[in-house]
């Protein structure tokens, strides 16, 4: 369960970055030059993802977690993620 949510939070982190991006308020450093700042905006939600996937791991590890709320909260995440990836959202700023 730690590796799905931590999926979904890397998603909404690559959704947040790009709202971020769009509005000017962030923007994150090309890694690669060809692909431009997209580089450096996947590596930041890669980033994300690990460190939840640690985090979830360590805390979940030997605990017992309802799957429903981790299905809940994983796709909340994604929602997130998959709306500030929409093209027209970006339109708003």
């Amino acid at each position: 369960m730690a590796a799905f949510v931590a999926a979904a939070a890397g998603a909404c982190a690559m959704g947040v970055v790009v709202v971020l991006h769009e509005a000017g308020i962030f923007s994150a450093p090309a890694l690669y030059a060809p692909a431009g700042g997209v580089s450096g905006r996947t590596s930041l939600a890669v980033a994300v993802w690990l460190l939840v996937w640690v985090v979830l791991h360590l805390r979940w590890s030997r605990r017992e977690i309802p799957p429903r709320r981790a299905w809940i909260l994983m796709l909340a995440l994604t929602a997130i993620g998959v709306l500030g990836t929409f093209p027209p959202l970006w339109k708003i700023f």
